[in-house]
């Protein structure tokens, strides 16, 4: 993924900006736990929970943070109304996610954004590092995709494993084979969702209760926008 770990750093530099060096933070679609390792290794005291529903990056989060009692694992549906009532803690100062809720449509997207509303605490905040893209720029979005993909195709003739790939192997992991044909069954091939603008985002954080909200950085293909409860 293009400019991975400077969206991290910037992420992370906003964290300490507002909410501390010590937050407690929720790593929302939490996958293998990217956030909660780079969280953590910036900042020790700090602590996270991460929440994903995919049982096969979840066990490879569980063995990676196994012993580190400021790392916690959440099974849970964002789609669920009632899957914050799974949360260790009723309140967070900063809800992280990031290349992870673009499989949402718009409409449950909205909704898990009302309930972040209530998890964020006053002056807390939540960051969104994803695909979000403005269709009011047809030609530009359509070079930018033509490059991005010309490179991941270099990549993978030099030997970089692709999506499908990754997923044979974890299929052949005598520990992760079972976790991983539970994924399969609950998501399929791939999960489908919606990939709105910035513009987009911000708008529905404010309408959320956050007090501000907008973009904080950008490549040409992603975007990280910050929202201040």
């Amino acid at each position: 993924m293009p400019d991975r770990e400077e969206r991290f750093r910037v992420m992370l530099d906003m964290v300490e900006a507002l909410v501390g060096s010590a937050p407690r933070v929720l790593d929302l679609a939490c996958g293998t736990g990217s956030i909660t390792d780079r969280l953590l290794k910036r900042f020790p005291g700090a602590t996270s929970t991460g929440v994903d529903l995919d049982p096969a990056l979840l066990a490879i989060a569980e063995g990676c943070f196994a012993g580190d009692e400021r790392a916690r694992f959440v099974t849970a549906d964002l789609k669920d109304p009632g899957w914050t009532g799974l949360l260790p803690h009723r309140e967070y100062d900063a809800v992280l996610t990031a290349t992870a809720l673009h499989w949402l449509h718009t409409e449950p997207l909205a909704a898990l954004y009302g309930q972040l509303g209530s998890l964020v605490v006053n002056g807390g905040v939540f960051m969104n590092a994803d695909h979000m893209i403005d269709e009011g720029t047809p030609r530009i979005n359509a070079a930018e995709r033509a490059h991005r993909h010309a490179a991941m195709d270099r990549a993978r003739a030099a030997g970089a494993l692709d999506w499908a790939d990754w997923w044979a192997l974890a299929a052949d992991d005598p520990v992760l084979a079972g976790p991983t044909a539970e994924r399969y069954r609950i998501y399929g091939e791939h999960a489908d969702g919606d990939m709105p603008s910035a513009r987009w985002h911000a708008d529905t954080l404010r309408a959320a209760g956050f007090a501000e909200a907008r973009t904080v950085w950008a490549s040409p293909s992603d975007t990280l926008v910050l929202a201040v409860k």
